[in-house]
């Protein structure tokens, strides 16, 4: 049996795709499987992605949080977060929680995690470090970091919602807020 290019069939309307299947007696598996796949190609709205990956290096130097809100404010990420992060300090400056003041130190650290959200609205950022016997130290980040090699970043941003930090009554600071992203 001779069976029609998949492009010929993706040009007919659904109604000629159910005939053509009949014809050719595919599988009801196959059948259901391409009716799906001609719904979603013949959706009204243009399927966007959900989560869009953003990576880069830090160098030598820079500062990691402000690198990183540099970064979140060129590419207009509303609604972000950290997906992973590596690379050293050659000085960090944290605040621990529940502290109204910051520490640092200065020699080599590794990053050994970095988390939070980020957006254009505010950003809220703890990192791990540890020194060169492996003691192990976090909290806020601060600015103050300094890059020692490098800073691998990777940040996901939702196209979906939107990152707010608001005051909302339940604690004293301005805290996460999610809203629908506008579309």
């Amino acid at each position: 049996m001779i069976y029609p290019k998949l492009s010929d069939i993706w040009i007919v309307s659904a109604a000629r795709a159910i005939s053509y299947i009949r014809e050719m007696r595919y599988s009801l598996f196959t059948s259901a499987l391409l009716l799906m796949l001609l719904t979603a190609c013949h959706s009204p709205k243009p399927m966007q992605p959900v989560t869009i990956t953003h990576a880069f290096r830090l160098l030598p130097g820079q500062d990691l949080k402000e690198s990183i809100e540099l970064y979140v404010k060129q590419h207009q990420i509303a609604a972000g977060w950290i997906a992973t992060a590596v690379g050293s300090l050659t000085e960090y400056q944290i605040r621990f929680a529940n502290q109204e003041k910051s520490y640092s130190d200065k020699g080599h650290f590794e990053i050994v995690s970095l988390v939070g959200t980020v957006s254009v609205n505010g950003s809220h950022l703890h990192v791990s470090l540890s020194d060169s016997t492996g003691k192990t130290i976090g909290g806020h980040l601060l600015d103050g970091c300094k890059i020692y090699t490098t800073a691998e970043i990777v940040i996901g941003e939702s196209k979906e919602h939107v990152f707010n930090r608001e005051k909302d009554g339940s604690t004293p600071w301005e805290e996460l807020q999610v809203k629908p992203a506008k579309q």
